[in-house]
C-alpha cells in the first residue's frame, strides 16, 4: 500500500510564509516549523529546569514541528485576513482542521493514532499547545527581527506588534526566554563573536 502522507509533509517548504509583505529572506513553513519546534522544546526545558514544570519536552517538540501541516493543503492565511473576524476565525480553524483529517487519512491506519495528536489538540496536551502558540509567536518575532536588522521597514509595525504579543504572554517559561536568549536575536553576526 503506498501513502502520500510523508511526501505532503514534504511539501511544506513550498509554502512561504509573510505573503503579503515584502521580504528580504523568505521563509517557508518547513523552516518556520523547525524553528517553533527549537523554541518549543526549550520553553519545555525552561519551565521544568527553572519553574517545577513537568512537560514532555520532546513531544512539544514534536507537535510545534507539525503545527503548521496543514497548510500544504489550505496555504499559508495572513494573519491579518486570518483573523479579521471571529466568523473567519472560526471557519478557517473548521478549514484547517478538514485538512487535518485529510492528511491523517494519507496515513495507513495503523499508523494514524501515532499522528493525530499532530492534528487534533486533545485536552491532555492543553499546557503543550501554550508552548507551542508562545514558541509561534516568538518565531515570528525573530523574523521581524531579522527583517527589520536588514533595513526592511516593511516589518516595524509587525514588529512592535509582535513585541506586545510576546509581553503579554502570562507564562514563565516565555519571560525567562525573553529575558535570557532573545536579546541575542537583536544582534549582528560580529556582535555574537566578540
Amino acid at each position: 500500500m503506498s501513502s502520500n502522507f510523508f511526501a505532503m509533509v514534504n511539501r511544506m517548504k513550498n509554502i512561504n510564509r509573510w505573503a503579503l509583505m515584502q521580504n528580504n529572506k523568505t521563509e517557508n513553513i518547513a523552516e518556520h516549523s523547525h524553528s517553533v519546534a527549537v523554541i518549543a522544546h526549550a520553553l519545555a526545558v525552561i519551565g521544568n529546569k527553572k519553574f517545577d514544570k513537568n512537560y514532555d519536552a520532546q513531544k512539544v517538540a514534536l507537535l510545534a514541528l507539525y503545527h503548521d501541516t496543514t497548510e500544504v493543503i489550505t496555504g499559508d492565511m495572513p494573519t491579518p485576513v486570518k483573523y479579521y473576524n471571529d466568523e473567519i476565525q472560526n471557519v478557517y480553524k473548521d478549514i484547517e482542521h478538514i485538512a487535518g483529517c485529510r492528511l491523517l487519512s494519507m496515513l495507513p491506519e495503523e499508523f494514524r493514532q501515532d499522528y493525530e495528536p499532530f492534528f487534533e489538540h486533545k485536552d491532555e496536551d492543553k499546557e503543550l499547545w501554550k508552548l507551542v502558540k508562545a514558541a509561534d509567536k516568538i518565531s515570528a518575532l525573530i523574523k521581524c527581527i531579522e527583517e527589520n536588522r536588514m533595513g526592511n521597514k516593511e516589518f516595524d509595525i509587525a514588529l512592535s506588534a509582535q513585541e506586545q504579543k510576546i509581553a503579554e504572554i502570562e507564562l514563565d517559561e516565555v519571560k525567562y526566554f525573553v529575558e535570557n536568549f532573545l536579546p541575542a536575536f537583536y544582534l549582528t553576526l560580529d556582535e555574537h563573536t566578540k
